[in-house]
């Protein structure tokens, strides 16, 4: 059949469908998204709307998306039966506790999720290939990197003996016992620093300029991720040479991150949602694990620091910045 001949076919069959029929044919499709904005959040969106855009969905005009976001005194599962009550097509959420709240809330309205936990262990699916249920979606495994980190600080700092390593104790992966062991493997003595909040945080790198700790390591956290441009501020306040989980503190002005792609698994989580709302269903859709990892160096930081980087470190970063 000829385009034009297609088309008017097309058009006269749609033409022919009864009035409520054309409407349902018509209806835009709404994520229903649950998640807290935060600055610097704008990238992730922009990752996730380009996985969307790769299985041919476009925001306003195709498919729409209605954030519900939870204030602090409100429950994320009062959040996520606001989005059932109207409706949404699928529930799409990068926050543990939001998949959490959105698996107990339905079974039936499909959720694509981004968690920094164990999916299976947290009781959102069956399994990792096979999830079985009404989620899937992208998991990373945050804690298994430590060991990494500790090897590229002490690459970068050989004759550092103590590293302070902030935590929030309230987060399921705050594992402190792995972390020592991985801090041990490299030759470093570990200084624990809590932080549940904003002051805390702040007495956190105070204490670790008081114990004189030769370098800090910060842990994949909410309140962390969210508050990271002040986790970079106190860090140059404190002048100690800092890890980081994400490319985001670097981007922000960290001295060195290393962990997965963040980007990438917010466009895999883009395209997990246009599977499903092409017909996918998220029990046949394995969670995404990301193999992609990155090294970041903030030469700009280094240099205020007074740090020379080795060669050898330099060769290993995917991005240095200058």
């Amino acid at each position: 059949m000829k385009r034009r001949e297609f088309i008017t076919a097309f058009g006269a069959a749609a033409m022919t469908l009864p009035l409520p029929a054309q409407a349902q044919k018509l209806a835009m499709p709404v994520i229903g998204s649950l998640n807290r904005p935060s600055p610097g959040s704008e990238t992730f969106g922009e990752a996730f709307r380009r996985g969307l855009k790769q299985m041919g969905f476009v925001e306003g005009q195709n498919v729409s998306i209605a954030g519900r976001w939870p204030n602090a005194n409100e429950e994320l599962r009062n959040a996520a039966a606001d989005l059932v009550r109207k409706r949404v097509a699928l529930i799409f959420t990068a926050d543990n506790g939001g998949a959490l709240a959105a698996k107990a809330t339905t079974s039936e309205i499909p959720i694509v999720f981004v968690v920094g936990l164990d999916p299976v262990a947290m009781g959102l699916a069956a399994s990792i290939n096979r999830p079985a249920g009404n989620a899937t979606g992208v998991a990373f495994q945050v804690s298994a990197l430590e060991p990494k980190r500790f090897e590229l600080l002490h690459a970068l700092l050989p004759h550092a003996s103590l590293v302070g390593v902030l935590v929030n104790p309230d987060n399921p992966n705050a594992d402190v016992t792995g972390l020592r062991s991985a801090a041990s493997s490299s030759g470093l003595q570990l200084l624990v620093l809590e932080a549940r909040n904003l002051a805390e945080l702040e007495q956190a790198f105070a204490t670790s300029v008081k114990r004189r700790a030769n370098a800090l390591l910060v842990t994949s956290d909410r309140l962390f991720n969210l508050e990271r441009r002040r986790v970079v501020d106190l860090a140059a306040l404190s002048a100690i040479p800092t890890m980081y989980p994400w490319r985001d503190f670097a981007d922000a002005g960290g001295l060195m991150s290393y962990g997965n792609s963040l980007t990438d698994a917010f466009r895999q989580g883009g395209i997990y949602v246009g599977r499903i709302l092409k017909g996918d269903k998220p029990a046949d859709l394995p969670i995404w694990q990301p193999t992609r990892f990155e090294f970041v160096i903030n030469l700009k930081v280094a240099k205020t620091l007074n740090l020379e980087i080795p060669p050898g470190l330099l060769a290993f970063a995917d991005e240095v910045i200058e």
